[in-house]
């Protein structure tokens, strides 16, 4: 099999804990996942570059407008009819508010028949008026907007930006759009390869215990001196479906117990398959 045969959601271990340069805007990085919100579907759209900035000490305050949607779907969610106008109003309130008040927008939440965007501020004066001035352009849609002040950016950190688990899938979901834009139809089972790399051996001989019985095979087990931390590499593959739900199980469980180890879950491989 070719290099060119192969797509990875791997990072390059030897480039890990480099501290990125100082930069004075932040390079945006708009990504989206799911989660559970206040036992709701929600869907969130987030822009994950400006943790590389965050907090800005001088956008102190978080600003929120909550938009009402019109033919929401059962489960909460935007309906396909109504995202061309969801989508419309969004853009004009950002464009009006980073233009009005040098804000940072950093996301939105779609859930429960809402859409709520985010945004950071320094001060707040007017942001009312600038947020009903853009609405009155849509008459037919409720909404409603607040403020409050975060000065260490926590709705951004604890809220919007996905957990460790989430990003991780995350990550999933690329690798497997990779594959979809190269044919790849998902049917069909194919070999998955996975890197974990551990501080111990004794820590890379307990996950190979625990993962004895669920079918993975060895493909190599070494040691690199210049890794400092996770010298003790694993290479582990087994046959598998790479579809969103199949990866996100089987990804997230050796995830999970690299963690448990103070592991590094670095990552999956597979083959392009095509029908």
């Amino acid at each position: 099999m070719g290099l060119f045969d192969k797509l990875l959601g791997k990072t390059n271990k030897k480039q890990s804990g480099m501290i990125p340069a100082t930069k004075k805007e932040h390079e945006e990085e708009w990504d989206f996942y799911f989660s559970n919100v206040n036992d709701n579907l929600g869907s969130l759209f987030v822009d994950l570059g400006v943790r590389e900035v965050a907090p800005i000490k001088d956008k102190p305050n978080i600003v929120w407008v909550s938009i009402r949607m019109n033919n929401p779907r059962e489960d909460g969610l935007s309906s396909q009819e109504e995202s061309g106008i969801l989508a419309d109003i969004e853009d004009a309130l950002v464009a009006r508010i980073i233009s009005e008040h040098n804000a940072v927008y950093v996301g939105r939440l779609t859930s429960a028949g809402d859409r709520d965007l985010y945004f950071y501020f320094g001060d707040t004066i007017l942001y009312d008026k600038t947020i009903s001035e853009v609405m009155v352009a849509y008459p037919k849609y409720e909404f409603d907007y607040g403020s409050k002040e975060d000065k260490e950016w926590d709705d951004y950190f604890d809220f919007l930006y996905p957990t460790p688990q989430q990003f991780q899938s995350i990550q999933n979901r690329h690798v497997i759009e990779q594959l979809e834009k190269n044919g790849d139809s998902l049917n069909k089972a194919r070999e998955v390869d996975h890197w974990i790399y551990f501080q111990t051996e004794t820590d890379r001989e307990t996950f190979l215990q625990k993962i004895s019985n669920d079918g993975f095979s060895i493909v190599d087990k070494d040691y690199d001196k210049e890794l400092d931390e996770t010298p003790f590499k694993l290479h582990i593959k087994r046959i598998d479906y790479v579809d969103q739900n199949s990866v996100d199980v089987y990804v997230i469980y050796l995830w999970k117990l690299a963690n448990e180890l103070n592991a590094d879950y670095d990552g999956w491989e597979t083959s392009i398959e095509k029908d």
